[in-house]
C-alpha cells in the first residue's frame, strides 16, 4: 500500500484544525498523518478534529498514531476529537478501546462543541 492510498485535508475554523481522512490508515501510510500531528503541534495548534467520512479502512498503526499523539495534544490543553466514522471503521475503534481514549462523535460542530464544553 503506497502513501498515495492516503491522504489528509486540512482546513481550519477559528481555533480547531479539521482533517480530513481519506483512503486507507495502515502501517505503510500512519506516517502521513504522524506528520500532521506534527505539524500542528509545531504550529501550536492544538483542538484537533479527525473527520473520517472518507477513512475507508483503519489499522492498528493507525490507531497507534492516536494513540502516541493524544497526550501531546491534551498536555497543551487541547485534544483530538474524531467524527464522523464509518461503520467498519468504528467497528476497529471499538475493538481496540479507542473511545475510552478518544472522543467518537457524530459531526465537526458535535466535536467543535465537546471542545467548548471542556474548556
Amino acid at each position: 500500500m503506497s502513501q498515495d492510498s492516503f491522504q489528509i485535508h486540512s482546513q481550519t475554523k477559528d481555533e480547531f484544525t479539521i482533517l480530513k481522512l481519506q483512503g486507507e490508515l495502515d502501517a505503510q501510510t500512519a506516517v502521513v498523518l504522524e506528520d500532521e500531528f506534527e505539524k500542528l503541534l509545531s504550529k501550536q495548534r492544538y483542538q484537533v478534529i479527525t473527520n473520517g467520512q472518507a477513512l475507508q479502512y483503519i489499522a492498528s498503526a493507525g490507531l497507534g498514531v492516536y494513540m502516541a499523539y493524544i497526550e501531546r495534544f491534551r498536555e497543551n490543553g487541547g485534544d483530538i476529537k474524531v467524527t464522523h466514522l464509518s461503520e467498519r471503521v468504528q467497528h476497529v475503534f471499538d475493538l481496540l478501546g479507542l473511545p475510552k481514549l478518544v472522543d467518537v462523535v457524530d459531526t465537526d460542530d458535535d466535536a467543535m462543541l465537546r471542545f467548548q464544553s471542556t474548556s
